[in-house]
C-alpha cells in the first residue's frame, strides 16, 4: 500500500518543542513504515523521518516570521495533491485547507480532525469528499459522518516509567486561558504544593497579567517550552499533572504522556477528559478548584505502576497505527 501523509507545516515533523499535530503525524509515519507500508510524508523539508520525505516548505513557518503561513500551507497542499494519483490513499492532518481542494485529490482522502479552530471552517468539512476520523468521541461534530474514532498514540519508549514521582505538581501545555494555567497556580497554592509550568506562551497578555506575576522561581516555576528530551523528566518527576481546562479539549497529549510516566492527572471534566482519564486509576476528574485541591490530597491512592500499565494498553503508538491501518484497508477496498 502506498500512503501519502499530508502533515502540517507550522513546525518541523517531529517538532522540536511544541507541535502536537506534527508529533502525531511523525509517530504514524514511523509506525506505518516499520510495518512495511510505503509512506511519503509531505512536511517541511527539514523534517526527520524514515518514510520518503517530500514538500516545498523549507522549515516551519511558525519558526520563521519572514514566512507567510497562508502561502506556505497553500503551496504545500497544492504540491501534495498534484501527486495524489500516485498513492492508494491520502491521509490529511492539515485541518480544513486540503478539504477546500478535495476535488483535485485522485485517491481516497481521509482527514483526521484534530479539532475545530472555529465554526467558520466547518463548511469546508461539510462539502468535501473526504472520510473523517475523530480523535475523541467528545470532539465529534453532529453534522459530519465519521468512519471511526482513533485516540492518539504516544511513543512509550521515550516516556519511561518513574515509580516515585516528585514533590511538585506540573502544568504542561500552551500558556492560554483555555488551558487554565492561572487555575493550576491557584490549585497548587491552595494545596500547599509547588508548581512547575511548561509550555509556549500563546497569549502574551494573559501570561503578563495572570501567570508571570505569580512566578517566583520557588512555589511557582516557569520553564517555557520544553522539548521532547525533557518531557519525560518533568512529567515523570511530578506528583501529578494539573489540567484545569476552560474549553472542551479534543484530546490532550500531555495528559496521556503524563500517565505513561506513571504520573496521575487531575483534570477538569470537559471535552475528551472523561474518555482519556480513568477515574481513580490514572487520575481524578473534577469540576472546581475546591475538588481539584481535594484530589491533590488523594494522590497517594493512585498506583503509579497501574497508571503506566493503563496508559500502555490504551495509548501506545502501535495501537494507533493498527487502528489506522484497518481504516486504510476499508477505504481503499471500497474506493
Amino acid at each position: 500500500m502506498k500512503v501519502a501523509l499530508l502533515g502540517p507545516v507550522a513546525w518541523r515533523t517531529p517538532p522540536r518543542h511544541y507541535g502536537p499535530w506534527e508529533q502525531i503525524t511523525s509517530l504514524l509515519a514511523e509506525g506505518l513504515t516499520a510495518r512495511g507500508v510505503d509512506v511519503t510524508l509531505f512536511a517541511t523539508l527539514d523534517s526527520i523521518t524514515s518514510a520518503t520525505l517530500d514538500g516545498v516548505c523549507p522549515h516551519g513557518y511558525a519558526e520563521d516570521p519572514s514566512l507567510d503561513g497562508r502561502v506556505q500551507e497553500a503551496m504545500h497542499v497544492a504540491h501534495a495533491l498534484s501527486r495524489s494519483a500516485e498513492f492508494d490513499l491520502v491521509h490529511n492532518h492539515l485541518d480544513w485547507l486540503p478539504l477546500a481542494f478535495a476535488g483535485h485529490c485522485r485517491a481516497p482522502l481521509l482527514t483526521t480532525v484534530h479539532g475545530f479552530s472555529g465554526a467558520g471552517i466547518k463548511p469546508a468539512y461539510a462539502r468535501a469528499r473526504s472520510a473523517y476520523v475523530s480523535i475523541s468521541d467528545a470532539d465529534r461534530d453532529p453534522g459530519l459522518d465519521y468512519v471511526a474514532t482513533v485516540h492518539h498514540g504516544i511513543d512509550l519508549d521515550s516516556l519511561p516509567f518513574d515509580a516515585s514521582g516528585g514533590p511538585r505538581l506540573v502544568s504542561f501545555g500552551r500558556i492560554h486561558p483555555d488551558k487554565g494555567t492561572h487555575t493550576a497556580i491557584e490549585i497548587a497554592r491552595r494545596a500547599g504544593v509547588p508548581l512547575t509550568i511548561c509550555g509556549i506562551v500563546q497569549d502574551q497578555r494573559y501570561f503578563d497579567q495572570e501567570v508571570g506575576p505569580r512566578v517566583d522561581g520557588d512555589q511557582v516555576t516557569f520553564l517555557g517550552a520544553v522539548g521532547p528530551e525533557r518531557r519525560a523528566e518533568i512529567l515523570g518527576g511530578a506528583m501529578a499533572l494539573l489540567h484545569p481546562i476552560a474549553f472542551d479539549e479534543p484530546f490532550g497529549l500531555s495528559v496521556v504522556e503524563s500517565m505513561a510516566c506513571g504520573t496521575p492527572v487531575i483534570a477538569y471534566r470537559r471535552g475528551s477528559m472523561p474518555e482519556v482519564v480513568d477515574q481513580g486509576v490514572t487520575g481524578f476528574l473534577v469540576d472546581t478548584v475546591e475538588e481539584a485541591t481535594s484530589a491533590v490530597s488523594r494522590l497517594a491512592t493512585i498506583d503509579r505502576a497501574g497508571c503506566r500499565t493503563r496508559a500502555e494498553h490504551r495509548f501506545g503508538a502501535g495501537r494507533m497505527v493498527t487502528d489506522y491501518l484497518k481504516i486504510y484497508e476499508t477505504l481503499t477496498r471500497h474506493f
